[in-house]
């Protein structure tokens, strides 16, 4: 007797003119011993330090405050008396 190896597509082929009932019945047969063959212990998570490390180093306080600074700048809006917001100015949005 031979032992000749067969690829997963000659088994898939093989399997596939079985009929439905037989397919299920090897299924229920291969399913427990692969469920046994497979590691109980998870599997360990790629930690998500360094996840962002190609973006390069990240803005100094010093930045933010600039970058919050050129935001806010323009804050006082045109529409207001004397570029501060008014407590009337707040009451006309609710």
């Amino acid at each position: 007797m031979s032992t000749q190896l067969m690829t997963v597509e000659q088994v898939i082929t093989l399997i596939r003119q079985l009929s439905p009932r037989d397919q299920l019945r090897i299924v229920a047969q291969v399913l427990p011993e692969l469920e046994r063959a497979m590691p109980t212990v998870p599997q360990p998570r790629k930690s998500l330090l360094g996840l962002c490390a190609d973006l390069g180093p990240a803005p100094s306080a010093e930045e933010i405050e600039e970058a919050r600074r050129e935001a806010w700048a323009n804050l006082p809006r045109e529409d207001s008396r004397d570029g501060k917001i008014q407590l009337s100015d707040l009451t006309t949005i609710w």
